[in-house]
């Protein structure tokens, strides 16, 4: 049997690069082979992943024609480091019976808003790991949920069908012409998180967040950072408020 060659053929910047896929913790190399493959078949490349389980993953035999999607593959040890640049995030879940602090879209409306948004500005898409999903400090970083329309009776889906399927719905999107209403710009995630540091010290030293209560504090304030959708603008101006009350504070001791 003859072994065909697959090469990576350069094409232009699109829209498709300006998203992120991050797969938070996934423990099987095939499935990271198998996401890799349909995020290409839908033409995105852009793949990062938090503290996989296997680093061998990027050798994948499920990753056909996707080598050079694994061969790029950003590793980070955090989602904040995954989803650095980017002035969208948005986490995946099944409908099972779970209690969610974000809004939760269904995938249609969802790919929508994101597609809108990925046709100005990078934007992160976040699957969770095979065993347990995205847990809340992960969803987190998220503005809002793609809930994916599974059934009760099997909620979870395989991490490789999953990224098919919201990849699928990002390209139909585009080629329905997309969403026609205006879209406001973003404040990225990296300086949302440098807001929400700032934030947490300032409460800390005030004593509003206390060792006790800090876990659920932390996530918290980040979902409300998120929820604040700052413009760039207005996100420095908050940041230099921050940095002036702090040290204000740090010179009256």
């Amino acid at each position: 049997m003859r072994l065909l060659a697959f090469r990576r053929v350069p094409v232009a910047m699109s829209w498709q690069d300006n998203l992120t896929v991050v797969l938070v913790e996934p423990r099987n190399p095939l499935n990271i082979g198998a996401a890799a493959r349909a995020m290409l078949n839908f033409g995105f490349r852009r793949l990062a992943l938090v503290t996989p389980y296997d680093v061998a993953f990027r050798e994948a035999r499920s990753a056909v024609g996707a080598a050079a999607v694994l061969a790029e593959a950003q590793v980070t040890k955090t989602v904040a480091e995954a989803v650095a640049g980017c002035s969208l995030v948005a986490g995946t879940a099944s409908p099972e019976g779970r209690v969610f602090r974000q809004p939760r879209r269904p995938l249609p409306a969802g790919s929508r808003l994101l597609r809108t948004h990925l046709a100005r500005d990078r934007a992160a898409l976040l699957f969770g790991s095979e065993k347990h999903g995205l847990s809340n400090q992960h969803l987190s970083h998220c503005q809002w949920v793609l809930r994916i329309p599974t059934d009760p009776v099997c909620p979870s889906m395989n991490l490789g069908q999953a990224v098919a399927l919201c990849c699928y719905e990002l390209a139909r999107e585009a080629r329905s012409g997309g969403p026609k209403e205006p879209a406001r710009p973003a404040a990225p995630a990296e300086l949302q998180e440098k807001i929400f540091e700032r934030l947490l010290g300032l409460l800390e030293t005030s004593g509003y967040v206390q060792a006790r209560t800090r876990r659920s504090h932390v996530l918290k304030l980040r979902r409300l950072v998120g929820r604040l959708a700052l413009s760039p603008p207005d996100a420095q101006v908050l940041l230099g408020m921050l940095r002036q009350i702090e040290w204000k504070l740090d010179q009256s001791g």
